[in-house]
């Protein structure tokens, strides 16, 4: 098992300081307030609805928990009381090494913010980590467990660190097929994927608005694509930043796991709801897997 990144470390690690912001969700267009806060050893991340009083109103993120997978990650608890768009702050969690938080809001779904993690990522920054007195739990891979639905696939392999590859295909100029494939540390993430945003089609997002959804999409939180070419004026940030987008996506959606994963991650035209699809596949083949910490590792090296 590398130690190398965001997997480097014996204990698990929450925050410093409360972090605080606020912002629209990008289908409710609801404002919205959060505090994340410090969470207790071995609780993992919990989503908390400050504005449900009359029940349960607390949803630990986990794979059971997730209810909804379309165009983005929703959990929700047993009375069923939601939290939608979850995955670019689950990226940044797992990524910086945040193994347990409280995450408060007084709203249905997580700020879009600029729709990448990087503003979670600079929030989780001045809010500053400390240890714990556990050790960092890992969901390593032992054995190929794969999904498929069409010509969409997802699949998490043996390896010795976190490895992210994906590929997209779409048939208009702008993308055409985008591959990435590397090994994927706290550094790596920070440079190569935090701030890559979400994406959408112009004639998707009317739909949307249509439907209800999107009310809070704009071009400051999406990249949005007409025919062959970008609407926002200040263009993109990275040539492949949609692919890498979406590899940021899978490592938000493979978080509700419980724990970083040492294993490679391998998605091809996947989403959400195939990410998903895969967590559940993987949680019930447990010969497939199991947690280690580096005790576990320091033992057998004697």
């Amino acid at each position: 098992m590398a130690a190398d990144g965001f997997q480097h470390g014996a204990f698990q690690h929450t925050l410093r300081t409360p972090a605080l912001f606020a912002g629209v969700g990008v289908h409710t267009g609801a404002y919205t307030r959060v505090a994340v806060r410090p969470g207790a050893v071995n609780e993992g991340i919990v989503f908390v609805r400050t504005d449900v009083t009359d029940q349960d109103n607390r949803i630990p993120a986990t794979a059971e928990a997730v209810c909804k997978t379309q165009l983005g990650t929703v959990v929700g608890n047993a009375g069923g009381v939601t939290v939608a768009t979850i995955e670019h702050l689950m990226a940044a969690l797992v990524m910086l090494g945040v193994d347990n938080a409280v995450v408060e809001l007084d709203g249905p779904e997580m700020p879009i913010v600029d729709g990448s993690s990087e503003p979670f990522v600079r929030l989780l920054d001045r809010a500053g980590k400390r240890p714990q007195g556990a050790a960092r739990r890992f969901i390593q891979i032992l054995d190929t467990v794969e999904v498929v639905e069409g010509d969409k696939r997802a699949a998490l392999k043996p390896a010795h660190r976190f490895e992210m590859a994906f590929e997209i295909r779409f048939p208009t100029a702008v993308i055409g097929r985008q591959a990435i494939d590397m090994a994927m540390d706290e550094g790596a993430f920070r440079r190569e994927l935090a701030d890559c945003r979400t994406f959408g089609f112009l004639h998707e997002v009317e739909a949307l608005r249509a439907m209800g959804l999107a009310r809070g999409g704009s071009l400051e939180n999406c990249v949005v694509i007409e025919g062959d070419r970008v609407l926002n004026p200040e263009g993109l940030r990275r040539s492949d930043e949609f692919v890498r987008h979406k590899a940021l996506d899978a490592i938000g959606d493979l978080y509700v796991l419980g724990a970083p994963v040492i294993g490679r991650f391998e998605g091809e035209l996947a989403g959400h709801a195939l990410n998903n699809q895969l967590v559940r596949a993987l949680l019930a083949r447990p010969h497939a897997w199991r947690v280690r910490t580096f005790a576990d590792e320091m033992a057998e090296a004697v």
